[in-house]
């Protein structure tokens, strides 16, 4: 693992509560999202995002159910939703990255 898979490692929980927070969404369309909304630079696979996911529903700050797509499709998707907690708890990790933000910025000086 790099240095910058290190860095976005510990913002992935950040970004899939934010998603949330906007939309119910299934696995592939989170990934789908990430992808898309950060110009690639959160391109990730289900490896890397499902152990996020459960670890924020075993924690209660998101929770899951299951929703047949389509006739045509036929295959139910497993969405996730986020709960009043995950909104708390977001808002606290938003706080955070703001804080560890503004440190960053105050060690380099300004100079970013």
């Amino acid at each position: 693992m790099n240095d910058s898979s290190q860095l976005k490692k510990g913002v992935v929980e950040i970004l899939v509560l934010h998603l949330l927070a906007g939309a119910d969404m299934y696995g592939y369309q989170l990934i789908s999202e990430l992808d898309g909304r950060s110009g690639s630079f959160f391109r990730m696979k289900e490896g890397t995002l499902y152990p996020v996911l459960y670890r924020l529903e075993d924690g209660g700050y998101i929770s899951s159910y299951w929703e047949k797509e389509s006739e045509k499709r036929g295959v139910p998707r497993k969405y996730y939703r986020i709960t009043a907690a995950g909104q708390e708890r977001q808002r606290e990790l938003m706080e955070d990255l703001d804080q560890f933000m503004q440190a960053i910025k105050l060690v380099l000086g300004g100079e970013r």
